[in-house]
């Protein structure tokens, strides 16, 4: 009952936000049923303790995954989102629960204070320290299991996790955030810089504690982040030497637009020098029109997205377009708006707002499951990573974001 009312909320919201009854656009609607949404997620977790929002919820749309890696993963990428989108919706309290929770993870690992962050943490108050990274008890097996990638450390989401606390320092003026984003880009210029081929930095570590394994592929998605992470610190008075970091990571998207001529290639193989065309994603080609000093040349990239990944609606992960990814329509739609077309922004939040699920998150896919053409580790033989219809945290977080004009490589609004 408890997400049927939040529900009701969501549509009443959206409702209050029109300036006359019936005529709100789909952006206005978005930007009120996703904020509280949001919101509303942060509240359920009595008090003001620092939190981790359950990235996604169950098949049916309420209540959470059953499948036990999921049920209670609160992935940090999609928590660094929602951090950024609270913030852009005005919901400054429970933005900074999220922070803080970032901040905590970011100051101490269970390995030590290394500035380094878990690719997914347990969902819910974080009252222990150092924070736990995601692991459930099998009954079967009679003990505590963790996952490899969600122990592991990928570069992209450390990126994000920084730019989520660069955003809260700049809404809060409080120092103590700005250091902990500074902490995360140490962490990434110390372990993941490459200066093989493209040069750039590499995808970060894999596995358990016991037996770490670097990622050695350079992913376009990641330097992009990167760009956006080291440019904004440099901004800033920060320690370090963050402009020649950006022009690093810079070097590697250049080189890859290079490479792919009217678009980007998705990143390197494992020896961080050949470039990867076995497959297309739709992130490498659009959050590099996010960037502060994006290139007009690199607008080609849109054009490419939607001959290769536009599907019905919106568009695909990857180019095979066996389905519409929610979270990359989203994104889509907030760079149409970055470049002045409003109308194609329209377009797409109009076709995502059916999107909802029961629980206010929208749903990861239209589809019951799309393929990305990725693999999750390194042990994979196959392309395992696959999206399916769960109601998503990180779709609901892009799609704020793009209903509210909000830039999260800038911090700011789009004019």
């Amino acid at each position: 009952m408890a997400r049927k009312r939040r529900f009701a909320l969501w549509l009443l919201m959206a409702t209050i936000i029109s300036p006359m009854p019936g005529q709100a656009s789909p952006a206005q609607d978005l930007a009120a049923g996703t904020c509280s949404a949001l919101a509303a997620r942060v509240d359920e977790i009595p008090g003001s303790a620092p939190v981790f929002l359950r990235s996604y919820d169950g098949a049916s749309g309420q209540g959470p995954e059953t499948e036990p890696a999921l049920q209670n993963a609160a992935f940090t990428y999609d928590n660094a989102l929602a951090a950024i989108a609270l913030t852009a919706c005005g919901r400054h309290e429970q933005a900074l629960r999220i922070g803080e929770a970032l901040l905590s993870a970011a100051r101490l690992d269970r390995l030590g204070p290394a500035g380094r962050l878990r690719n997914a943490y347990r969902a819910g108050p974080q009252a222990e320290r150092p924070i736990p990274p995601m692991g459930w008890w099998d009954p079967a097996q009679n003990r505590w299991l963790e996952d490899a990638y969600q122990v592991g450390t990928a570069t992209g989401n450390v990126a994000w996790a920084a730019l989520a606390l660069l955003t809260l320092h700049e809404q809060t003026g409080e120092r103590r955030f700005l250091d902990g984003a500074t902490r995360l880009a140490d962490w990434v210029a110390e372990n993941t810089q490459d200066r093989q081929g493209p040069g750039g930095f590499t995808g970060g570590i894999h596995g358990f504690d016991d037996a770490p394994r670097p990622l050695t592929w350079k992913s376009t998605e990641h330097n992009t982040d990167l760009v956006a992470l080291f440019g904004w610190l440099a901004r800033t008075d920060a320690e370090g030497d963050w402009r020649a970091a950006a022009r690093h990571a810079r070097g590697f998207l250049d080189a890859m637009w290079d490479a792919g001529r009217d678009h980007f290639p998705t990143g390197t193989a494992p020896d961080g020098i050949t470039v990867n065309h076995a497959t297309s994603g739709l992130d490498a080609q659009l959050w590099p029109l996010l960037l502060r000093d994006s290139p007009d040349g690199w607008r080609a990239a849109l054009a490419y997205a939607e001959r290769a990944h536009g599907v019905e609606g919106g568009f695909d992960f990857n180019d095979d377009r066996d389905g519409l990814w929610v979270e990359g329509t989203a994104q889509a739609a907030l760079v149409y708006r970055v470049l002045g077309q409003d109308g194609e922004a329209d377009r797409l939040l109009a076709g995502i707002a059916g999107q909802v699920s029961p629980g206010g998150y929208l749903w990861a896919t239209r589809e019951l499951s799309i393929s990305t053409g990725l693999a999750i580790g390194p042990d994979s033989v196959t392309d395992d990573f696959r999206y399916y219809r769960r109601p998503h945290l990180g779709a609901t977080a892009w799609t704020a974001l793009a209903a509210l004009g909000w830039n999260p490589f800038t911090g700011q609004r789009v004019d």
